[in-house]
């Protein structure tokens, strides 16, 4: 095992001459967690709009179920979506399993709910500020949706943008239905797991620095949407 100065030091190297098993990693990793936070997105906001704003049996429900999945335990996802994607299973003939496409899988059931319960909340606080005026020029609840999430952009942009460090730092469930098969499912999760426990922590550490750098970023892009959104009110 490397002495941990001289891991650093190791890390650092690989971090500055672009190593090519490094960079590979992160590719994957922003490809799989990207995809998914698009499928959720384009699932999870108009959902969220819709049970905020929209009456109807069961509303209450689901929006309590909504909000119990964002605690959902990835491994159950992960243990569900390799059932299903199994030979055996019901989407078997896809050939999916220990691919990136039932990684984006995992990861989009995982960040829907998070996205739509907290798109659902700012949506909510919109039209409880905007009802009488949107109904007054004639706009049902389903029509003013796209209004309302036009308004609410740079606050829901925190919503994707939890979705998406939500994804980003996943591991339980990617590393049940991709494997952790270098070159083909390898992120940086499962990545760090796995060189970590071989005790070669120069790519280990190098990963874990882009992690928190994108941790750092998603953070502070969150702080100004938030500015943003209290400039748009003001």
């Amino acid at each position: 095992m490397h002495e941990l100065p001289q891991a650093f030091a190791a890390a650092f190297s690989l971090l500055l001459d672009l190593d090519p098993d490094l960079l590979e990693i992160v590719g994957l990793s922003l490809g799989v967690s990207l995809s998914a936070l698009l499928l959720a997105s384009l699932v999870g906001l108009p959902l969220g709009a819709v049970l905020a704003i929209q009456r109807f049996p069961g509303r209450h429900a689901l929006a309590i179920l909504l909000n119990a999945l964002m605690g959902l335990p990835p491994v159950v996802v992960g243990l569900l979506v390799y059932i299903v994607l199994s030979r055996s299973g019901p989407l078997g003939g896809l050939g999916w399993l220990f691919t990136p496409k039932a990684m984006v899988l995992a990861q989009w059931l995982l960040i829907t709910p998070i996205v739509a319960a907290l798109a659902r909340q700012v949506v909510e606080d919109l039209w409880e500020e905007y009802a009488e005026q949107l109904r007054s020029l004639g706009a049902r609840p389903l029509r003013a949706v796209p209004t309302l999430l036009w308004d609410g952009r740079f606050r829901l942009l925190t919503t994707v943008l939890a979705g998406f460090g939500r994804a980003i730092g996943e591991v339980g469930a990617v590393i049940i239905v991709g494997g952790n098969i270098a070159h083909v499912t390898r992120v940086m999760t499962t990545a760090i797991t796995l060189e970590t426990s071989k005790g070669d922590l120069p790519l280990a550490l190098g990963l874990g620095l882009v992690l928190l750098f994108m941790s750092l970023l998603v953070n502070a892009a969150a702080a100004t949407a938030g500015a943003l959104a209290r400039g748009g009110e003001a």
